[in-house]
């Protein structure tokens, strides 16, 4: 079901004119624009970065390797999902290596920046894609499983996320989460990237059970990189000035091809039912609870 975010009416249709109010978004870069005032205010994100994060994704071994480790999470916890929601989509990655892996499941995206759509909507033509505010979502029980990956870190009021998120899906529906963890690897990576935090995982769980979700699966991921990661991001930090924050992703090709080898590693570990306490990342599997509770 969509839902106005003028008058709060539910509606059905494929068009977005709420027959309540009259209430219709506007159209901005071919795509409706729920936020259209932030759209290109780089809020969250430096928008000047897309280019060259669509180019460097690809080849990358973290987003490589992350890609997998949520494709494997949605196939295994979520099965029969029919319809997925990808909040904060960016430049379309995840969502193009979900669409190749489940080419029967509805796609639908969402970017609070309008340059990231036009780069999404380039990798998965078929998705639906919208411009939005991640706090809120026009949509109401409409989704089997909706996924936030390195999102949320961005928006400082998270718990609105995570109930707007829990209003999108249907009864029983799936939510997939990635966030960086730990505050002590807080560097200079975190400022250029806009992060509001890093994650503590309790911190994390107790948000998402306030919110009205059951945690299926909570485990860190980068574990074995995760000495590395430290030294990297402990080490003195050049000027804020001289940062460049996507550096770290122009590495050199044996390199990368050796730390993509030891995630996928990793993975196979957390498929076999590792649970990892520490690492770079966390990833969440949580299940909506049925009625208000």
């Amino acid at each position: 079901m969509r839902l106005c975010l003028r008058c709060g009416a539910g509606f059905l249709g494929d068009r977005w004119l709420c027959p309540q109010c009259g209430f219709e978004p506007q159209v901005l870069a071919g795509f409706p624009a729920f936020a259209p005032e932030l759209a290109h205010s780089g809020e969250g994100y430096d928008p000047a970065h897309f280019s060259a994060l669509a180019e460097l994704e690809s080849r990358n071994f973290w987003f490589r390797a992350r890609n997998r480790l949520i494709v494997w999470a949605l196939g295994h916890y979520f099965p029969g999902a029919r319809r997925f929601l990808e909040v904060g989509c960016g430049t379309g990655f995840v969502l193009s290596g979900i669409a190749a892996a489940f080419p029967a499941l509805e796609i639908a995206g969402s970017e609070v920046a309008a340059e990231g759509l036009n780069f999404a909507a380039r990798r998965v033509p078929a998705a639906r894609l919208i411009q939005m505010d991640a706090r809120c979502i026009p949509f109401r029980g409409e989704f089997d499983v909706a996924g936030a990956f390195d999102v949320i870190e961005h928006i400082e009021d998270d718990r609105a996320v995570l109930r707007a998120l829990r209003e999108a899906l249907a009864p029983g529906g799936g939510l997939l989460l990635t966030v960086p963890q730990h505050p002590f690897l807080w560097s200079e990576y975190d400022v250029h990237a806009r992060h509001v935090r890093r994650y503590r995982a309790a911190d994390l769980r107790a948000k998402v059970v306030e919110a009205g979700f059951e945690i299926v699966k909570m485990t860190s991921f980068v574990t074995l990189l995760l000495p590395l990661m430290t030294a990297s991001r402990l080490a003195p930090q050049k000027s804020r000035a001289g940062y460049d924050p996507l550096a770290e992703l122009r590495i050199a090709p044996w390199l990368n091809w050796t730390l993509e080898k030891v995630l996928d590693f990793e993975r196979l570990l957390i498929r076999a039912g590792v649970t990892f306490p520490a690492g770079g990342s966390l990833l969440v599997v949580a299940r909506r609870k049925n009625g208000n509770g």
